[in-house]
C-alpha cells in the first residue's frame, strides 16, 4: 500500500487493513515506521471523522447500523462476533444491550472505537 491521505471510509478501512497487517512491525524497521505513519493518519481521520465532542452524541446501536449500511459490514458478521444471529438481531433491535464483552469484540474486528460503543442508549423493554 501507498501511503497517502485518508479522505473517506474506504481510504480508512484499506488503511486499517494495511496496520493489521504491519501490526507488531518492530520499532525502526521501514514496516514499523510505515505503521507508525499510518496509525496517524487514520487517528487524525477519525478524529476528523468522529469528532471526540459529537462522540458523546452518537447511540451506540446507531454506530453499529452505521458500520453495516455505510462501512461495509453485515448484519451476519456482527452475528459471527457476537456468537449468534439471534443476539445480533436483539443488539440491533435494541432489545438486548450490548455488554463490555461484546463491545470488546466489535472494537476487535471492526475497529469502531469502543467509547462510541459504551454510551448509554435506551433499550426496548421486553414483552411480558
Amino acid at each position: 500500500m501507498q501511503i497517502r491521505p485518508i479522505r473517506n471510509d474506504k481510504d480508512h478501512r484499506a488503511a486499517l487493513a494495511e496496520i493489521e497487517k504491519l501490526w507488531g512491525a518492530s520499532s525502526g524497521t521501514s514496516e514499523g515506521d510505515k505503521l507508525d505513519i499510518l496509525v496517524t493518519l487514520v487517528e487524525t481521520y477519525e478524529e476528523r471523522r468522529w469528532p471526540l465532542k459529537s462522540r458523546r452524541r452518537f447511540d451506540p446501536v446507531d454506530v453499529l447500523h452505521y458500520a453495516i449500511e455505510e462501512l461495509g459490514h453485515s448484519q451476519a458478521e456482527l452475528a459471527d462476533i457476537l456468537g449468534s444471529r439471534s443476539r445480533a438481531s436483539e443488539v440491533l433491535a435494541r432489545r438486548r444491550p450490548l455488554t463490555l464483552e461484546m463491545i470488546q469484540k466489535i472494537n476487535a474486528s471492526w475497529k469502531i472505537p469502543a467509547d462510541l460503543l459504551v454510551q448509554p442508549y435506551r433499550v426496548t423493554a421486553k414483552a411480558a
